[in-house]
């Protein structure tokens, strides 16, 4: 996905709910018509996913990773972030 292509949805204070898929053939980011649907290559072992969601959805989001805060789901596939 395109560098700030879901921009739209960069709004401060917002929550985006996140599926993941870890382990997947390779990195996406999809939009559902519940939140986001990210898929990483990486495992799901010493929060190495979370990571790559956070640079996935940040980039797709055009805001730096740091804007972005874990707020539910730290060991689950459904989370949701906050946009500070």
């Amino acid at each position: 996905m395109k560098k700030a292509a879901l921009a739209h949805l960069a709004q401060s204070g917002a929550e985006i709910a996140v599926r993941v898929t870890p382990r997947a053939a390779r990195n996406m980011v999809t939009v559902t018509e519940t939140g986001l649907k990210v898929s990483v290559t990486t495992v799901p072992e010493d929060g190495k996913a979370n990571a790559a969601v956070i640079k996935l959805v940040a980039h797709a989001l055009g805001v730096p990773k740091s804007a972005l805060t874990l707020t539910r789901g730290a060991t689950s596939r459904d989370k949701t972030f906050r946009l500070d």
